[in-house]
């Protein structure tokens, strides 16, 4: 493979590379605003200049003070290279820390905060600011312009989920070509020249895509902000934990943003991962940590309807396992979750087994609008581990469910997760049944309708896996601590066995994973 030399380091490069994203590859930053990755090259902040030191030089002419004489005398500098449009080269010597390029970064930045307001203590980009960055390592000299800023408007309504600060804005142009390039609207532009540039939206239109959360999240400093995380919380309080999305079954790579103090999670931010969602994630994507704390089941409850009543933890398994014994295992349904992780699949499915019940089914999802970008037509994130965990064997649906309770086929159910396609007053037909038992999460449909519900873990408050629609096995860790007396869903699988008087095989998650015909990837 070619090199080149950054600041006297090796760096190798694919051919077609550029400087910058060779150097990003290998983990070494240079300065920039306006050049991401997944995006085209626009070269228009000028902060990732650089000094090419090999081959033939060029010069620009300046003029240079000369303080023995006391007046300017023409000299020449060096001509800079932007290193986010610059293409590696064989051998090519490259600096980003020579004096002549610190000038130049100092400069730049000290240009882009002209009439860049002071609003820091009210900004969401604090903290993760890349002007303010920069300023600390490339600047750090006090403004010299004495003259009132430019100023422009202000809490601009760009749509349903971001709101614009013009007088923050740098110009970078990321905004505009995440619309552009990934969700192919051209919806966001600029108008007039100079310091009175400012991004705007096409005349009748609101930014209302399904990435207009990406539009935000690419955004360098404050200029874009979400409606959902705006004035919330300041990111030097939150922790990030590694995560795999829960929207739909492309399984996109996730920072999972939390609070330690409140146990709280406050946004999702997509994590890198060329193989699956590369740097991007959808709306709804980003949106489905609200899911988390919304509609939770906190405790066992037994009875339906009125009748409904909490219970302790030792008396719902107890129960439970009272009204599966009365069930014939060849008419016993067990309901798997394309929702849950597929360590908890496979703990019912292991159940099933020591039951004797052969009638698989599976909860799902529906109604949700794919395209060719990102989002699945599926959205389930584990639709895929669910069936491996059964073996690869099909499994009926629900709505085969009801067909089988009303011929008499189905005369109990064990049912993990609490998201079906069917509305509540389509599974009905349940509510006939003695012996319905739902581990869940959270109150849904099949909860609704179960004679004894029991509460597990969410996907937040575990370790677990899912697999995606390409078949990649995708692992995460906790980030929260579930509510209390409130375990994963293979842990209370196990503990309802143990009531039925069977031991499934298993003490740990890792011992569960020793079933899986799958190869698991750690969470990065």
């Amino acid at each position: 493979m070619p090199t080149f030399k950054l600041d006297g380091r090796e760096i190798s490069f694919e051919p077609g590379e550029t400087v910058i994203q060779a150097a990003w590859r290998v983990g070494i930053e240079i300065p920039h605003y306006c050049w991401h990755p997944g995006l085209s090259i626009a070269a228009n902040c000028r902060m990732c200049l650089v000094h090419v030191t090999s081959g033939r030089q060029m010069a620009l002419p300046q003029l240079e003070l000369d303080e023995e004489r006391g007046e300017y005398v023409p000299t020449t500098k060096p001509k800079l290279d932007p290193a986010c449009q610059l293409a590696a080269a064989e051998d090519m010597e490259v600096s980003s820390t020579s004096e002549v390029v610190k000038t130049a970064q100092a400069s730049v930045q000290e240009f882009l905060l002209l009439n860049h307001p002071v609003d820091c203590p009210i900004c969401d980009q604090s903290g993760e600011c890349k002007l303010q960055d920069y300023y600390y390592e490339h600047q750090g000299t006090l403004k010299r312009k004495l003259t009132e800023p430019v100023h422009k408007p202000k809490g601009v309504r760009f749509g349903p989920t971001i709101v614009y600060d013009a007088e923050r804005c740098i110009m970078c142009t990321r905004c505009i070509r995440v619309c552009d390039e990934l969700a192919k609207d051209h919806v966001l532009d600029m108008r007039e020249r100079g310091d009175r540039m400012e991004i705007i939206l096409a005349p009748g239109r609101e930014l209302d895509h399904k990435y207009t959360l990406m539009t935000e999240h690419v955004c360098p400093v404050g200029a874009l902000t979400s409606s959902d995380f705006r004035f919330k919380a300041r990111v030097w309080f939150l922790k990030s934990g590694a995560g795999v999305c829960t929207g739909c079954a492309t399984g996109c790579n996730t920072h999972v943003d939390y609070d330690p103090r409140y146990g709280k999670v406050y946004r999702l931010r997509p994590r890198d991962n060329e193989d699956v969602n590369k740097f991007w994630m959808c709306d709804d994507g980003m949106m489905t940590y609200t899911r988390h704390d919304t509609d939770r089941l906190l405790m066992p409850t037994a009875g339906r309807g009125e009748e409904r009543t909490p219970v302790l933890d030792d008396e719902a398994f107890a129960l439970a396992a009272e009204q599966l014994r009365n069930v014939e295992a060849s008419k016993l349904a067990v309901v798997l979750s394309a929702q849950h992780t597929t360590e908890d699949n496979l703990a019912l499915v292991k159940l099933a087994q020591a039951l004797g019940a052969g009638q698989l089914y599976l909860a799902a999802l529906g109604g949700w609008e794919g395209d060719d970008i990102l989002r699945s037509d599926d959205n389930n994130p584990n639709r895929a581990g669910a069936i491996q965990a059964a073996g690869g064997a099909p499994l009926k649906t629900v709505a085969d469910l009801l067909t089988d309770v009303q011929s008499g086929a189905v005369q109990g159910v064990l049912a993990l997760g609490w998201a079906t396609a069917e509305k509540l007053e389509e599974l009905a037909p349940l509510v006939t049944l003695d012996a319905v038992v739902s581990l869940t999460t959270h109150v849904g449909a099949l909860p609704a309708v179960a004679s004894v519900a029991i509460p597990v873990a969410d996907t937040f408050e575990i370790e677990g896996s899912f697999v995606n629609e390409k078949g990649m096995a995708q692992a995460f860790k906790p980030v929260l601590h579930p509510p209390a007396g409130v375990e994963p869903g293979w842990k209370a699988i196990a503990a309802l066995a143990g009531q039925l008087g069977h031991d499934l095989g298993f003490k740990d998650i890792q011992a569960l994973r020793e079933g899986l015909a799958i190869e698991v990837e750690a969470a990065q």
